[in-house]
């Protein structure tokens, strides 16, 4: 049985070693006994130290191969306190403030960060049901700049200074957020049709493009430019409260992010939102679960 823990004094407690924090990493990952990540198929031998062989390829392995934490210098206990810290505050945390918390520099948190959020992505089940549709767009606000730095034609879902994201949202369920390159039907539909199960209610805003969703699904409209937001069950409040508090998150916490990054951070909030009524040592050992797969720096850092 995992061990159950809810504050940061009951994880320190717990997991105050790196043999604790492996023990337990070993119970999520391999939870009927030891595989190898070099041959799934092959007779492992446990050695001394937590590690083991693998017989088909002779090669020496531990739980932390093949997982984002696979060569990190960092200790098991700091990176349980970093997950913990990350993934129970409701909107993040910048790598300055977990630096400070953890004892690293503000680059080793930065990147820790990161492959974190690595593993907060996670597949998404069909939507059914109620869906509610919007899009939102992030970037620097015109209205903030100087008339001689303005833009002009910025305004509404134009994306010449910002990013588009997308979002889907089954009510009482899960929300499935994308960064898309623009709004239009060819790139909106085709990710609607993949992401909600046909005859399914779908609740829009008047803009034109979701009317073309009427030939699969059931659509209700309401009409923001009339300053109609509820028409009966018409309404996409719930997606809109999801896009309040991720902006906030981004303008509170991380005051920017790039485009080359954006997806990672909508991935972040939106896995936080989809397990928003988990208990804290649940959420955490749910993203544990999900840490396999490495992401180096040399990945990070390189610009499409």
């Amino acid at each position: 049985m995992l061990p159950y823990f809810k504050t940061l004094l009951d994880l320190t407690t717990t997991f105050p070693d790196e043999a604790t924090c492996i023990t337990h990493l070993e119970a999520i990952l391999w939870p009927n006994g030891p595989v190898s990540p070099f041959d799934a198929t092959g007779k492992v031998y446990k050695c001394a130290g937590h590690r083991y062989k693998c017989k088909n390829t002779g090669k020496y392995f531990n739980v932390k191969v093949g997982t984002v934490f696979e060569d990190t210098k960092i200790p098991l206990v700091k990176w349980f306190m970093a997950l913990y810290i990350f993934s129970s505050h409701k909107k993040g945390i910048s790598s300055y403030q977990l630096a400070r918390d953890i004892g690293v520099t503000q680059k080793s948190a930065w990147f820790l960060l990161h492959r974190l959020r690595y593993a907060f992505q996670h597949p998404a089940a069909p939507l059914t049901g109620e869906v509610e549709l919007d899009e939102t767009y992030v970037g620097g606000k015109e209205g903030n700049k100087h008339k001689s730095k303005k833009t002009p034609g910025t305004q509404g879902r134009s994306i010449a200074k910002k990013a588009p994201v997308f979002g889907m949202l089954q009510r009482d369920g899960h929300v499935v957020a994308q960064v898309v390159p623009d709004v239009t039907a060819e790139t909106l539909l085709p990710i609607i049709e993949e992401a909600i199960e046909a005859g399914s209610t779908l609740n829009t805003d008047e803009y034109q493009v979701y009317r073309k969703v009427a030939e699969v699904y059931v659509h209700r409209i309401v009409r923001h430019s009339a300053k109609q937001y509820v028409d009966g069950q018409a309404h996409t409040n719930g997606l809109e409260g999801f896009w309040s508090h991720f902006k906030r998150m981004i303008d509170g916490i991380y005051h920017h992010v790039s485009l080359e990054h954006l997806q990672a951070y909508v991935n972040e909030f939106s896995r936080r939102w989809n397990t928003r009524r988990m208990q804290t040592g649940e959420r955490f050992n749910l993203i544990l679960s999900n840490i396999t797969g490495r992401l180096t720096y040399a990945v990070l850092i390189a610009h499409a």
